[in-house]
Parts: C-alpha cells; structure tokens; sequence
C-alpha cells in the first residue's frame, strides 16, 4: 500500500474501500477515477483508494484489475481452469468472426476488403454483424479510396473482454489466440431474416469460408447501418 493511503484516516479510508467495491461490483464497464472520485469524500483520493482495495484483494479468488482504462473485478487467473468444470461456457464467436476481430486488433483502421486480403478468404456480412452486436468493433471512418469503404476498429469493451489495459498490451501475433482457445464470448440470437447468398456460417468449422460450387470470390464492401 502507498504512503498516502496509510497516511490517511482509518476510519474514513475504510468507507472508501466499501463505496469503491460497491461501485466496481455493480458497473458494467471498469471503474474509471474520475467514476470513484465522483462518488468518494473529497478528502479520499481515488487512486489511493483502488491501490488499496486491490491490495485487499490480492490472492484472493477474485481480484481487482487494471483493464481498458478502469477497473474490474477479475476471476484469479490460476482457479479460471477449475471453474470451467463446473460452469457452463456460452457459445463461442465463429471461427471467421474471431479471425476477422484479430485482424482488426492487429491493423486498425482497416477496411473489410483488408480483413479479407490477410485472411486469403471472403468475410460474409454476419461475421462483422456478430462483433458489432457485441459491441467489439464500431466504425472509424472511411477509407479515402474508391467506393469509400468502411474502416473498422476495436472498442473499449473489447479491450475488457480480454482483460486489455490497452491495445499495447495485445500479445504478440504470433502468440494471437484462435477460437479454440480464446475467451468465450456470448452470441447474438439468430437472425430470421433470409440468409446471405453465400451461405450460413458454421461456427465449428475449420475450413475458410467459400462459395459454393465454384472458386473463391470475395464478397464486396457493403455497409452497414
């Protein structure tokens, strides 16, 4: 713990650590500073107060962590193998979709025929549908190039699904997880709407996505609403 969190008021700083717990428990997103010091006296400073807390959870089976600009509670990384025998894993993104998100991690702003070029593979319309209902990617523009396509960059809340104080901390490429053993990521409910010309998606499999009968032709930018 730092000096000024012990050199503050015993009393008050334990009523800080109960409204920064409370606070980080029930936000949506991670705890920002400027979120804490909103609703802390003004004689508590809000970094000295999240120092503290997470020092008061450290070890513990779930700990305080630094991700996408705030903070958040965070299952100890060495029990997350032992509670995926008991606790159900929702559906995992497709194969294509989770390609397509790494992509646009490693290269943003990058436009949709981009995403396909590296892939060697066309990108169907529901794979960039999927993320954005997730609220993983979201649009940074358009490319000053012909036909002004799309450019796609990630969101703050792909940086706390995957647990990211910020893009700098992705791992190497190299190292870039697949779908297999990536973090589960919730899906969207199907569509009911006529599907693409190309052909659903199915999530499971391992080969790139095509045409049916005949060679691979990538489909064109469209936009999206």
């Amino acid at each position: 713990m730092s000096e000024t969190a012990q050199e503050m008021d015993g009393a008050a700083l334990e009523e800080g650590l109960r409204i920064a717990e409370a606070l980080v428990f029930a936000s949506e997103k991670p705890v920002t500073l400027q979120m804490l010091a909103g609703v802390l006296p003004e004689e508590l400073p809000a970094a000295a107060v999240l120092e503290a807390l997470a020092a008061r959870y450290a070890g513990r089976g779930v700990e305080l962590q630094d991700v996408a600009g705030g903070w958040a509670f965070r299952t100890a990384p060495d029990l997350a193998p032992k509670l995926t025998r008991v606790i159900e894993a929702p559906r995992r993104l497709p194969r294509a979709a989770m390609e397509a998100l790494a992509i646009i991690a490693y290269h943003q702003p990058c436009t949709r025929g981009e995403i396909e070029e590296i892939r060697g593979t066309a990108l169907s319309q529901t794979s960039l549908e999927a993320l954005l209902e997730l609220g993983l990617i979201l649009p940074r523009g358009r490319r000053e190039t012909p036909g002004r396509p799309a450019l796609w960059g990630t969101t703050d809340k792909f940086l706390a699904q995957f647990s990211l104080r910020q893009l700098g901390d992705l791992p190497k490429r190299e190292e870039l997880v697949t779908a297999e053993t990536g973090p589960a990521l919730p899906l969207p409910e199907p569509r009911t709407s006529a599907p693409e010309p190309s052909g659903p998606e199915t999530p499971e499999a391992d080969t790139p996505e095509a045409e049916p009968g005949g060679p691979e032709t990538p489909e064109p930018e469209k936009d999206i609403p």
